[in-house]
């Protein structure tokens, strides 16, 4: 196999599977680590692929931009009610409280609790996300605390230095968190610094950390880190996940479960 073809198969291998290992790709080639090595480079330098520590992954794996909730709220939208039904089971017991984060996963999650969750199941619910609020406020079952911030236009999420340092004063059981992005090396992840730093302090706020990702987000990665996977107990997805992402997840001590 001359070099050009090489490549060739190895961006359709790379593109098939979302994540490659270098050291799969000279076994599946038969050609030495160094010359896969020199392979990705040029193609990264091409833009057919985009290298991450011990292996490659597809162009579009890094997510440069942010979309607007209303757009999002409709991409995917039956599998984000699965995830977000499938959710529910992860909330505490009645008496307990939740940190809910913005997005348009964890909005459904919203509709989902003040739907189905019994008058006499009484949870805490902090949010910072100004849609997330308006659909909780007439929950008879929620206690609903509205976090401080400056709110985006994009998200419709409080973020600024209120929102974290209220948060750092909070200690909840459960944090239900969305991304943009999760991928084994780079974590959870979201284009805007000023969403990612409140992302961080809801993680550091609570006991036990969940993440809503649908399977689109997998692999990916977006600008800003908010958390390791380390930092993460728990991701809800739905059933489109790839097995070598749950594996990578269950390696990290993520448990997965899948809507």
């Amino acid at each position: 196999m001359y070099a050009e073809e090489r490549q060739q198969a190895v961006v359709r291998l790379v593109t098939q599977r979302r994540r490659v290992a270098v050291s799969d790709l000279a076994a599946e080639f038969r050609v030495t680590t160094e010359t896969v090595r020199r392979d990705l480079s040029l193609l990264e330098k091409q833009g057919l692929v985009r290298r991450v520590h011990g292996g490659v992954v597809p162009a579009d794996a890094l997510v440069p931009l942010e979309t607007g909730l209303s757009e999002r709220d409709h991409t995917r939208a039956d599998l984000k009610d699965r995830i977000a039904r499938a959710a529910l089971a992860l909330l505490p017991g009645t008496g307990g409280s939740v940190l809910l984060d913005a997005g348009s996963t964890t909005a459904r999650l919203a509709d989902a609790l003040a739907l189905t969750r019994s008058a006499d199941h009484r949870l805490v619910v902090h949010t910072h996300a100004v849609p997330l609020a308006a659909r909780l406020v007439s929950a008879p079952q929620v206690d609903l605390h509205v976090l401080p911030g400056r709110v985006r236009t994009a998200t419709g999420a409080g973020v600024g230095a209120d929102t974290v340092l209220h948060l750092q004063r909070l200690r909840a059981d459960v944090a239900l968190l969305g991304t943009n992005a999760l991928s084994p090396d780079h974590g959870a992840s979201t284009p805007d610094a000023d969403e990612a730093a409140v992302k961080r302090a809801l993680v550091g706020a609570a006991h036990r950390v969940v993440v809503l990702a649908d399977s689109s987000k997998l692999g990916r990665q977006a600008g800003v880190r908010f958390a390791d996977l380390a930092e993460i107990d728990d991701v809800v997805t739905d059933d489109g996940v790839e097995a070598a992402d749950v594996r990578w997840l269950e390696d990290a001590g993520v448990e997965v479960h899948v809507a």
